[in-house]
Order: structure tokens, then C-alpha cells, then sequence
């Protein structure tokens, strides 16, 4: 008997795997199981994947839906994970619950590189591993180093096209190749979500629709700077025309933001509809048929673009860049992809154009050097690639997308004048610059 575990803890990570099942990138398993993982910081007062609405639509896909949260309370599902001489014990306390036995058991996770995936992937020892991504971090490298008796148990990503061409560089380090989850096969699944949409209330047709990501919750923005982004997202759309809006908020941002928005839109004289139902983007996009998708950095804009033809913008991923530390954060993949693709709310022409900002090839080369001066230890046969990058096009525009310290740090072309490059590189410097550094903390105690 094998039991094949599918791990997601979102309703869209949901529906990538529903979508792998029906185009068949996964072999036939005795029992096929969906563990469900609340990974809100307050996981009591936040709603599952399996009470959103839409989800019975994706329902009898799986033999069994199990609670990963129930399953290791009270501890939090991202922040627990199991202590090495634990393992075992671990592993048959699941079996007994789940009603495992003696199954051959296949896993499928997200985010392997963090919990909860990381630790399903470790009590479920010589299990091997399918990672799957519902996002665009995929196209940027792993975010901290694995343990090989983990990684080397993957044996591929599974991935949404979202742009098209474009490899993924996550898991790479240990000859992980990408498959791509069929484009039709997840809009079928997301039009049969689509269909749930009843629970909504009255929407005007044809909006431009601005989506909230709470930003502030990650640290990357102050709270007032996140409302202020929402408000260039009115501004800018109604400055392009249009006047019926609706205002998608993250579920769990602050209601202050919401009412903020709507004293905006009545100055402006535009409608505003905020929407307080969780529900995903892509449900509005068939629902609504927005006439433009505003944002900053959510997957939800490339899903928009590539898979259903709706005109996109976004919104303050200049001032991410620049914010986003350290310079190895996850989400600067994300950012420097739709920063790199999409056109700015403010750019008329482009807007009205949709033309890619600029080409796959580009992108790729540059997200491969992006990803080196992120992760040079955990891909360093990357270095000769990211030096003649940085030596041809570092430029006014594509500095955006680097930081002088970071590339000064990894004896990187662009970080000193030339006739000083070998300074990063020498063993004596940097030893005196860690002396001086521990005299200045010395110092400072």
C-alpha cells in the first residue's frame, strides 16, 4: 500500500495540486490525503484552506483531509520542528493517527526549505519528496541550505508557468528539474472554483481591482506606508479612467485601511467596493473580468497576465527593493520579477501597451545573479555567470536590483572602483576589518 501526503496550507497551493492530479503528474497511490497547515500567526482566529468557500469543489480529489495543526498543538506549524532524537517517535504517532500502518508513504510540500514541510519531510524518514510551488519564489533559489539527507530525497518541482520560458532556480544545488503543472489543467480548477463565487456579494463588472498584500506584518513597510500604497493604487487607477474599483485587502489586515480607502475614493468621486470575503484573486477574475489588476508584488498579478490576458500594473516594488533586508529576504525574487516585467501604475503608455518590461533571456540572467549574491555559499557555480552579468549591464537602471554592500561582500563586480577590486578578495583586509569590527562592538558594550 503507499499513501501519498499532500502538504498545502493555502486554498491556492490547494488547487495547484488538484490541478497536478488531473493532468496525471502524479502516479497512481492506494490512498491520496491532504494535510492541512494553518499557518497564520494566530492559526485560532484565522480560517483553514478546508472552511474557505470553494474548497468542496476540490474536496473529492482526496481520500482524506487531516489537520496538520491538530496533529502537533499546541505547538505553531511555523515554528516547530521535531528534535533529532525525536524522529521516530514522531513518525509513529502520525502512522497510528492517520491510520498509516505499514504504508509505503510519498510526500508532496511546499516551502521545503522552512516548517511545516521541512518538518513533515523529516519525521517521514526515506520518504521521497515531490516539492510543488504556488508562487513565484520558485524561480529564486532555495532560501536556506537543506539537509542533504532532505534534499537529495526531492526528485522534482512541480511549477505554474507563470512566465513562460522561465526556469526555476530553486533546488538546483541537488539536480532537482522543474515540471510544469499544465496551464489548462489549473484554470479548469480555478473555473470550478469559480463557480462557488455565489457567497460573494454584488460586484461591478469590469473594475480595476487593487489587491493588499499586508506588507507591514512582514516588517518590509510601516503600517502607514502600507496604507498609503493602497491609496497610490486608487489614485493611480483613477488618474488611467477608471472609476468602479474594488479593493481585494489581505484577510487579516486592519479594517482602518479599508475605511481610509473609501474617504479617498469619495474624494475622488470613483465607487468603491471593498470585499471582505476570502476568496482567491483568480475566482474575481473570472467573476468580475477586471479591466486592469493593480498591486505590488502578489503572484495573483502574473496569474492575471499569463493566464487570463487582464491587463496589469503595479505599485511601490522600487521602495521594496530598497527595503527588503537582509538582501538575502525571499520575496526579492518576486519583487524583482514584477518589477523587471510589469509596468509601473504611473507609466500610461505602458499600461496601455502590456508589453513586457523586458525579455525572458534578460530575466533569466538576471534573477541567476540576483540569486547568486542572495545564496553564493548555497550556489556558488553561479559566480562566473553573476561577474559578467554585473560586469555588462550593471547600469543607472539595474543597479535597483543590488546593493553596493552586498556585492562588496561577495567581491563582486559594481561594488568598488576596478583598480580596488581585489580587496574584497583578500584574506589580510578582511581579517583587519574583523578586528576592527569586534574592537568597535568591544567598544560599544
Amino acid at each position: 500500500m503507499t499513501t501519498r501526503i499532500l502538504l498545502a496550507s493555502t486554498l491556492y497551493g490547494a488547487a495547484t495540486l488538484a490541478a497536478a492530479l488531473d493532468s496525471e503528474r502524479f502516479a497512481p497511490a492506494d490512498r491520496t490525503v491532504l494535510l492541512v497547515a494553518n499557518n497564520a500567526a494566530t492559526p485560532e482566529t484565522t480560517p483553514s484552506l478546508d472552511t474557505m468557500p470553494g474548497f468542496g469543489r476540490l474536496r473529492d480529489r482526496f481520500d482524506d483531509v487531516l489537520s496538520w495543526n491538530e496533529a502537533i498543538s499546541p505547538f505553531h506549524p511555523g515554528g516547530w520542528s521535531p528534535r533529532a532524537d525525536d524522529i521516530p517517535l514522531w513518525e509513529r504517532y502520525l502512522r497510528l493517527l492517520w491510520n498509516l500502518g505499514d504504508d509505503d508513504v510519498e510526500l508532496a510540500v511546499e516551502s521545503i526549505q522552512v516548517n511545516p514541510a521541512g518538518a513533515v519531510a523529516k519525521i517521514f524518514t526515506g520518504a521521497p519528496v515531490d516539492v510543488y510551488a504556488d508562487g513565484l519564489m520558485s524561480y529564486g533559489p532555495t532560501r536556506n541550505k537543506i539537509d542533504p539527507l532532505v534534499g537529495t530525497r526531492v526528485r522534482r518541482l512541480l511549477h505554474l508557468d507563470l512566465v513562460p520560458g522561465l526556469r526555476p532556480l530553486l533546488l538546483t544545488e541537488f539536480g532537482v528539474e522543474p515540471e510544469i503543472v499544465p496551464t489548462e489543467a489549473f484554470v479548469k480548477v480555478l473555473a470550478e472554483l469559480g463557480d462557488t463565487a455565489d457567497a460573494l456579494p454584488a460586484l461591478p463588472d469590469e473594475p480595476a481591482l487593487l489587491l493588499g498584500q499586508y506588507l507591514s506584518a512582514l516588517d518590509i513597510l510601516s503600517a502607514e506606508e502600507e496604507e498609503d500604497l493602497h491609496v497610490r493604487m486608487m489614485r493611480g487607477a483613477v488618474e488611467l479612467g477608471h472609476r468602479s474599483l474594488v479593493f481585494k485587502p489581505h484577510p487579516t489586515a486592519p479594517a482602518r485601511w479599508s475605511r481610509t480607502l473609501e474617504k479617498e475614493a469619495e474624494r475622488l468621486g470613483a465607487e468603491l467596493t471593498v470585499l471582505d470575503t476570502p476568496v482567491l484573486a483568480e475566482v474575481l477574475y473570472q467573476r468580475i473580468r477586471p479591466a486592469l489588476v493593480v498591486g505590488c508584488f502578489s503572484t495573483a498579478l502574473l496569474t492575471a497576465s499569463a493566464l487570463y490576458g487582464i491587463p496589469v500594473a503595479r505599485v511601490g516594488t522600487g521602495t521594496l527593493l530598497d527595503r527588503l533586508t537582509p538582501y538575502q529576504n525571499s520575496n526579492r525574487v518576486p519583487v524583482t520579477i514584477v518589477d523587471a516585467l510589469l509596468p509601473d501604475l504611473a507609466d500610461r503608455a505602458g499600461v496601455a501597451s502590456q508589453e513586457q518590461g523586458t525579455s525572458v533571456a534578460e530575466l533569466t540572467e538576471l534573477l541567476r545573479t540576483v540569486g547568486f549574491a542572495m545564496q553564493a555559499k548555497i550556489y556558488p557555480a553561479l559566480r562566473p555567470e553573476a561577474e559578467g552579468y554585473l560586469a555588462r549591464r550593471l547600469d543607472d537602471h539595474t543597479w535597483r536590483y543590488f546593493k553596493r554592500r552586498r556585492l562588496t561582500s561577495l567581491g563582486l563586480p559594481g561594488a568598488v572602483p576596478a583598480q580596488l577590486a581585489f580587496l574584497p578578495r583578500n584574506a589580510a583586509v578582511r581579517r583587519v576589518v574583523r578586528r576592527a569590527r569586534s574592537f568597535k562592538r568591544a567598544a560599544l558594550r
